[in-house]
């Protein structure tokens, strides 16, 4: 796998016949080591060690509906109440960030009402505070910290 535009970190990986596999320390199992998987890998890494985010709190793949769809969010962390707090979409590293991206996890957002969405292919990372009384996107200069504002 590619080097990312993140911190590094200590990863378990493990064959499994033809496949490769990577230790989530979120879900306590192995899972099948993707490009994507990488990202989401280093991501949650990230947010843990760099800004703090509780791992009780960051929730991996869960699934929502969006107009009878069953869709599942990269990644989302909750705040000390439940409710959603960051947003995360991760793309392959080769994926790059297009509106249609912008587009999908905005659909996403309708539901859960995350205060933050982050968009991240593991080299470039967008974050955006999201006021939805005003429908307005405002992008922020990097990603928020676990703190008092949670």
């Amino acid at each position: 796998m590619e080097t990312l535009n993140l911190p590094r970190f200590d990863y378990k990986i493990k064959h499994s016949g033809a496949n490769i596999m990577i230790f989530d320390a979120l879900r306590r199992k192995y899972v099948l080591l993707t490009p994507e998987e990488w990202v989401r890998q280093h991501f949650v890494h990230f947010l843990i060690g760099t800004h703090r985010y509780p791992k009780s709190l960051i929730s991996i793949e869960r699934g929502t509906t969006y107009n009878k769809l069953q869709k599942r969010t990269d990644m989302c962390v909750y705040d000390q109440s439940g409710k959603p707090y960051l947003l995360v979409e991760c793309k392959a590293a080769h994926v790059p960030i297009t509106q249609e991206v912008v587009k999908q996890v905005s659909v996403y957002n309708q539901v859960l009402q995350a205060r933050y969405v982050v968009i991240t292919n593991g080299m470039d990372h967008y974050c955006w505070e999201v006021d939805f009384e005003t429908r307005q996107f405002t992008p922020q200069q990097g990603i928020p910290a676990f703190g008092a504002e949670v």
